[in-house]
């Protein structure tokens, strides 16, 4: 028998609600929006490192596998990165880490965590995870709710049941949907708490709701684990499998069905940092009641947020608003209405914008890649590449490419020659040639590449091998 608690880590969403900074190629639990240059997700992490717990289970997607073990690799914890197939929301998810719990250990209890919420007191979380853990060992399926601070409608909330199952412990009722004003000041007065979307919960009690409630959910994710491979330091479940699963939440599938539901008030603050303006709510502010990030300036402004991702970004004059600029997209919105963003992106991605799901700068696995400029029969990029990372030995039928070297030293593989380029130097690669860029040395190495040719898209490339087994 284990005492330890195995971490299922949920970090596959999007957070459109944070856009322009979470897109679909970089969502929001990934992005440093904590003091200290840290990710929800990697503090996520570190708040289920120790004694306490067991190596976590990160369930995430193919796209973000490798910022994920990148940013695993930066505070130096090792996890088991399970890659989804296609997005099925998270009763798969818990399905698929129950499973996986249950088979380290047959009595394995769990807590699901999603990735992109704040937590401040790591110290009391942990003690409620060891509260939780202790009645999942007894047959109960726990959320952890939090005592309302406002009657938000942004959050889903839970319905407390009179049986207590210890201190600050009780029977769950019933979950409820996000509540208009009115029905939100109700519940708070009422005594309910909102639902953290946190559950613990032995992997055998799990399985067994599931196989009650969900029995096709539970067969497919059984499928997709059985069937599963490993790519490189990747679980990669079985694409045929998980599909045949339907796309239902935990809450839908088991949480608003089950008799073993319990809740225990948690004891730390909580935001799932679901807007601009819950974002706002939690972090420290001057004066003014200003977040102020980034190349900002303000003057005659309070209760606002501003944040700039590289150009200096100014505002005169205002109150409760919320002002983001990136590379490519500024949003400018009235701070009550902050949730409403998610509204824009639906707009935007009905546009076909490219700036609702990608961003300028792509994360790849040896670093990353920035536009600078395009135009007809030509592209410029701003590329960077991690010491000791390799890019793909490749080749381009409608593009030749140069490449500057600006910082760092490039050992560049051109049709089976290798040669180093030093700064102020640069490489030519006609069209057709095979191609290789490594980075030798201790620090980034970073060139300016100037595509030139009939079409310089990302799918103009012919991977011939590959270190991070891409195709």
């Amino acid at each position: 028998m284990t005492n330890r608690i195995t971490p299922i880590v949920m970090a596959g969403g999007a957070g459109t609600r944070l856009w322009p900074v979470s897109r679909d190629t970089m969502p929001k639990q990934f992005i440093t929006l904590l003091e200290g240059g840290e990710s929800t997700f990697q503090a996520t992490i570190r708040r289920v490192t120790g004694s306490d717990f067991d190596r976590p289970v990160v369930i995430t997607s193919n796209d973000f596998r490798f910022i994920c073990a990148e940013q695993l690799a930066q505070i130096g914890v090792e996890a088991d990165i399970v890659l989804e197939p296609e997005r099925k929301d998270s009763a798969p998810a818990v399905a698929v880490g129950a499973l996986i719990a249950q088979a380290r250990s047959a009595d394995a209890v769990c807590l699901a965590l999603a990735a992109d919420h704040l937590i401040r007191d790591a110290d009391a979380f942990r003690s409620d995870a060891r509260k939780v853990a202790d009645l999942a060992r007894a047959g109960r399926i726990m959320t952890l709710g939090i005592r309302p601070t406002e009657p938000s409608t942004e959050y889903g909330y839970v319905r407390v049941g009179g049986e207590s199952l210890g201190a600050d412990a009780h029977v769950l009722d019933s979950f409820v949907e996000k509540p208009d004003r009115a029905t939100a000041e109700r519940y708070v007065s009422e005594g309910y708490v909102w639902n953290s979307g946190n559950f613990a919960f032995s992997a055998e009690t799990m399985i067994g709701e599931l196989s009650r409630f969900v029995p096709d959910v539970l067969e497919a994710a059984r499928k997709a684990v059985d069937a599963s491979t490993r790519d490189l330091d990747f679980i990669r479940l079985d694409p045929a499998a998980f599909a045949s699963s339907p796309k239902i939440s935990i809450d839908y599938a088991v949480m608003e069905k089950t008799k073993t539901g319990g809740v225990l008030f948690a004891s730390f603050d909580w935001s799932d940092i679901g807007s601009w303006g819950s974002l706002h709510a939690v972090k420290d502010k001057d004066a003014s009641g200003n977040v102020l990030e980034g190349e900002t300036a303000v003057l005659d402004t309070t209760n606002s947020l501003v944040r700039s991702e590289g150009v200096l970004t100014t505002v005169v004059g205002m109150r409760d608003v919320v002002v983001v600029s990136t590379h490519d997209a500024v949003l400018v919105a009235d701070r009550s209405r902050a949730a409403n963003v998610k509204d824009l992106v639906t707009k935007l991605k009905s546009q076909k914008r490219p700036q609702a799901s990608e961003h300028l700068r792509i994360h790849r696995p040896w670093g990353w890649y920035q536009r600078i400029d395009i135009g007809p029969r030509f592209q410029v990029k701003h590329i960077t590449v991690k010491p000791g990372a390799t890019l793909s030995l490749q080749r381009h039928h409608h593009r030749a490419e140069h490449w500057v070297v600006v910082h760092g030293t490039a050992e560049v593989t051109i049709d089976g020659n290798v040669k180093l380029f030093h700064e102020n130097e640069a490489a030519y690669l006609p069209i057709g040639c095979t191609h290789r860029m490594h980075n030798p040395g201790k620090i980034d190495l970073k060139i300016i590449e100037v595509q030139v040719g009939s079409y310089t898209g990302e799918d103009d490339i012919v991977r011939i091998e590959d270190v991070y087994a891409r195709h």
